[in-house]
């Protein structure tokens, strides 16, 4: 039971599986935001620059109309017509056009910020899966935006009808009215149920954005081991993190030790603890450890010593305060200068002593 529980996505998904979901184009979006951002864009457009454009438009055809009898519509004159025809309706539609792509654009940037990946278009075979294309059509999911899809209708449609409702009353009077007027009628109330439409739209989607941002989570959540092994992946394996660590260890022993046959001293006290001391006046300012250790290791220090004839000279005072103030490669506190140079001293002392005789 305990191995299957660690099985069970009950963890949230962590930053880094996250990233790579964004990095495959996995995010959180909600194509309702797009619609309605758009609905209220062109619905503010048109209530802004909708007697310009239809004035325009109306211009346009009166003089295609007028015009119509002394056309030439033959070879490059028909090609030259409409294209005019299309280059000044193209102008006309140019505000709702672009103000409509500029809308859409920044309600996916509000939703995902800026996301470039081709990840979604790669081919995968598994796309061609007819059976796992089968099994999203009966999936939950699949239910639930059918569900949703439905619910959206009712729901638009309930407030189209909400408002046109209001206007039958008027429906009627129409009947003494102009075109234009009837026209102008006909636009009004487009615009109230696009505007309408578009509030309402505005709830939908931030209903439906909160719910693709779980179901997001929902989809990333990952298992208690799932998440243990991208710790290990961040941080590093516990046994390899070990290994590389007394690895290290046993590096820095054999350098330590191999610079023990070039020092001129190691001081003891005289069982426990040995520390190497090296000193160059023309190359140093200070004397230098260059090897220590307790126990087994001081005993090894103190073994390669006299193999090489270094001096091994007790002093349990310095030996400890040595120990615990310097690490290898430190050089000698200079509150400790005189007791080394006098234990410096002695040994050259001795070696003077030596050579003599």
């Amino acid at each position: 039971m305990a191995g299957k529980n660690d099985q069970e996505r009950t963890e949230k998904p962590t930053a880094k599986k996250l990233g790579k979901a964004r990095e495959k184009g996995q995010v959180p979006k909600s194509p309702e935001v797009s619609s309605a951002f758009i609905i209220l864009c062109a619905t503010t457009v048109l209530l802004a620059a909708g007697p310009w454009m239809l004035g325009s438009l109306m211009e346009l055809m009166q003089g295609v109309f007028q015009n119509l009898g002394t056309l030439n519509l033959k070879g490059d004159s028909a090609r030259t017509f409409l294209m005019e025809i299309f280059v000044r309706f193209l102008i006309v539609m140019t505000p709702i056009f672009l103000s409509i792509a500029v809308v859409g654009i920044a309600a996916n940037l509000i939703q995902v910020g800026f996301l470039f990946t081709l990840e979604p278009l790669s081919p995968k075979l598994s796309k061609f899966n007819p059976i796992a294309g089968m099994k999203k059509f009966v999936s939950l999911r699949s239910l639930t935006e059918l569900t949703k899809s439905m619910l959206k209708i009712l729901y638009i449609g309930g407030i189209a009808w909400l408002v046109i409702r209001g206007e039958l009353e008027v429906l009627p009077s129409l009947i003494d009215m102009s075109v234009a007027q009837i026209l102008s009628f006909i636009g009004v109330v487009s615009l109230k149920v696009m505007f309408y439409v578009g509030m309402a739209m505005m709830v939908l989607a931030a209903i439906d954005f909160t719910y693709q941002r779980w179901q997001h989570n929902k989809d990333l959540m990952m298992s208690k081991q799932e998440v243990k092994d991208e710790h290990k992946q961040m941080e590093g394996d516990p046994k390899v993190k070990s290994r590389i660590r007394q690895v290290q260890r046993e590096m820095a022993a054999r350098r330590m030790m191999s610079a023990v046959p070039d020092a001129d001293v190691v001081i003891t006290n005289p069982t426990h603890l040995a520390i190497a001391i090296k000193y160059n006046a023309k190359e140093m300012f200070a004397p230098q450890v260059v090897a220590k250790g307790a126990g087994l290791v001081a005993e090894k220090i103190k073994a390669i010593a006299m193999e090489n004839n270094v001096p091994v000279v007790e002093n349990k005072p310095l030996a400890r305060t040595l120990f615990k103030s310097t690490e290898v490669d430190d050089f000698v506190p200079a509150d400790l200068y005189r007791a080394v140079a006098e234990v410096l001293a002695y040994v050259y002392r001795l070696k003077g002593t030596a050579k003599k005789s």
